[in-house]
């Protein structure tokens, strides 16, 4: 197990999950599995912590599931979204799919759930992406998700007057 593995092994369970739904959607991305297919797969096999898929043992399999079915639910309003945060000229269908999954997970995530932060949410996809990619890619999820954060939830992101009873 290399050190990335065992750091991702010591995660918690919906990071965890985070990691799986984003295999996940790569795998329906790439193989064209069904929803309930891959839901099904990752549950039985994947999350039991066998060697080969140590890094996801004991995820949070429901919200993995509500992650995915969410990005499938919503990928029309997620994907032209993700498209006006790219460089000009680029389309997300030339963005590797890896990265791709990752980047339709976090905004799935900014959009919908609001019981988490925005920045743990930006935060948890750049791991993810260091999880994958040893270049630029988790310098892009941070900026994509950053700048759809601040549009999706500018509350979270304004300027906090310093409480005088915090000290």
């Amino acid at each position: 197990m290399t050190a990335r593995t065992k750091a991702q092994a010591s995660r918690g369970a919906r990071s965890r999950a985070r990691v799986g739904a984003v295999q996940a959607l790569y795998q329906m991305d790439m193989a064209g599995t069904d929803l309930n297919d891959v839901i099904r797969e990752f549950e039985t096999l994947r999350f039991k912590g066998d060697e080969t898929d140590e890094v996801l043992a004991e995820a949070d399999a429901q919200f993995f599931a509500d992650v995915l079915r969410g990005v499938v639910r919503r990928q029309r309003d997620i994907d032209p979204t993700v498209e006006e945060q790219l460089a000009t000229g680029w389309r997300l269908v030339r963005v590797d799919s890896i990265l791709r999954a990752i980047l339709r997970a976090g905004v799935f995530e900014l959009l919908e759930r609001r019981d988490v932060p925005a920045r743990v949410v930006i935060n948890e996809y750049i791991e993810v992406a260091h999880a994958f990619f040893d270049g630029e890619e988790p310098k892009v999820v941070n900026g994509v998700l950053d700048r759809m954060a601040r549009r999706l939830r500018p509350k979270e992101f304004e300027a906090r007057e310093p409480d005088p009873a915090e000290g």
